[in-house]
């Protein structure tokens, strides 16, 4: 089908969210096809992780999405590891119930392989408003399925750096590297607990593969750990893993957040926001809710690299996407969805709306090279960096038979990454020690790489 997608104004209509549905108005994609393929007056489902820029869609989309198109959208928002769990059973079981879902280029490889994702590049080559010269090839390389199609489109991309509070290192003559090193940061972050009343640093601790892993094992990476060797012997007790892991479990006991066995992504970035914790290591996409206007701490946040050890960089690759579900019977509408969301306009939109540090970046060369990005977005050079520095395929010092710089880029990471977080939560919480956490962690690791030898 030949996409004719108009273009939707970039002036704010003014139109409020009410609840999670975008209003349905008319107008329409569908001008210049066949009744079969309009998708005027159409309906259609997304379920994505509740991270603010998927917050900000919500809005943006009543306001310019739905009027201009006449297509619904209903929207379900999840924590992280609540809607991960909800999409797989969904895609999975191909229920049809969404049409559009958050997936990661975790998901979208083996998603597709299994068929449970539509392919999309029919809807590439007929979309000219559609720009994917302008992507970034990292991300795009990640959205593809072992027959070489693409079957996800990247809605921001992601890397992980430092973030630390500029007025208190300041008020402590305290000075945080460009490029600072794990013992660096803990020696600022006990100096900054011992003289102040703010935390020294908020890392994430909560279980998940995608939560308190995802920090994690960028620690375990460049202290010279690695899941599996390349033989899939599972390496969680070596002493390079050991290592990494104890010092990440007792630098948040000793300078961390207060219950960090239970705190996540969101929990931490609340914290900085509020002023409890003075570093925190985490997504470069945090820059958006740390810099903009109602942000307590706008202009007062510093940038650095994420911590190393033994390699040059540690920062992890990472993309929300959007997947189409292969059940959905209504993949036009899907279609438009998704190439609104992650086009060049719609980042245009919410500059416009908010400010350009609200912006889902990390996908677009463009966006990078747009002076008014640069300066509304303080962090961008720093998240730049840390973006092109990744490497999923050699994250660490040593061989390793899978993709993935915080994940194992294997179907079992869902569930072994999940089982072992929770045994590292555990030692985090002090109910266990870290050896014991990883000897347990070790043996069904040991299962999963069985498999693969």
């Amino acid at each position: 089908m030949k996409v004719t997608r108009r273009r939707i104004a970039l002036a704010s209509s003014g139109v409020a969210v009410a609840m999670f549905t975008a209003a349905c108005s008319s107008g329409g994609f569908g001008a210049g096809t066949d009744d079969s393929n309009s998708t005027d007056g159409a309906t259609i489902d997304v379920i994505a992780v509740n991270l603010p820029a998927q917050e900000d869609l919500v809005e943006m989309t009543a306001e310019h999405f739905t009027p201009e198109t006449g297509i619904t959208v209903n929207f379900t928002l999840l924590p992280e590891n609540d809607v991960r769990a909800k999409i797989t059973q969904e895609f999975s079981s191909q229920a049809g119930v969404y049409d559009v879902a958050s997936l990661s280029n975790y998901e979208i490889p083996f998603y597709a392989d299994n068929g449970w994702v539509a392919p999309i590049d029919d809807y590439l080559a007929e979309d000219t408003d559609f720009d994917l010269d302008d992507m970034l090839p990292s991300m795009m390389d990640s959205m593809t399925g072992s027959d070489g199609r693409t079957y996800g489109m990247p809605f921001e991309g992601q890397s992980s750096f430092t973030m630390y509070r500029q007025s208190v290192f300041d008020d402590l003559g305290l000075t945080m590297p460009d490029n600072p090193t794990w013992d660096e940061v803990a020696e600022l972050a006990a100096t900054i607990d011992e003289q102040t009343d703010m935390d020294g640093i908020c890392l994430r601790g909560l279980p998940g593969w995608g939560q308190q892993l995802a920090p994690l094992n960028t620690v375990i990476n460049t202290f010279g750990g690695t899941w599996f060797d390349e033989n899939w012997d599972a390496q969680l007790t070596s002493p390079e893993t050991v290592e990494a892991v104890e010092f990440y479990v007792e630098l948040i006991q000793e300078h961390g957040e207060p219950g960090a066995a239970q705190a996540g992504y969101a929990e931490c970035l609340n914290r900085f926001l509020q002023g409890d914790s003075a570093i925190w290591v985490d997504a470069t996409n945090s820059g958006g809710p740390v810099e903009a206007e109602s942000s307590p701490i706008a202009g007062d946040v510093g940038y650095a690299q994420s911590p190393v050890k033994l390699t040059d960089a540690s920062g992890w690759l990472w993309t929300w996407s959007w997947g189409i579900q292969a059940a959905s019977e209504k993949q036009d509408a899907a279609w438009e969805f998704v190439s609104w969301a992650s086009s060049q306009e719609y980042e245009q939109l919410v500059a416009e709306k908010y400010d350009w540090s609200r912006v889902p970046y990390g996908k677009r060369q463009s966006t990078f090279d747009n002076p008014e990005f640069q300066e509304g977005a303080p962090f961008y050079a720093a998240a730049m960096e840390a973006i092109l520095a990744a490497d999923p395929n050699d994250p660490g010092v040593q061989p390793r038979p899978y993709t993935g710089v915080q994940f194992v880029g294997i179907p079992e990471f869902i569930s072994l990454g999940t089982s072992v977080s929770e045994e590292i939560a555990a030692a985090i919480a002090g109910n266990v020690t870290v050896r014991d956490a990883l000897e347990s962690a070790q043996i069904a690791a040991q299962e999963v790489g069985d498999k693969y030898k």
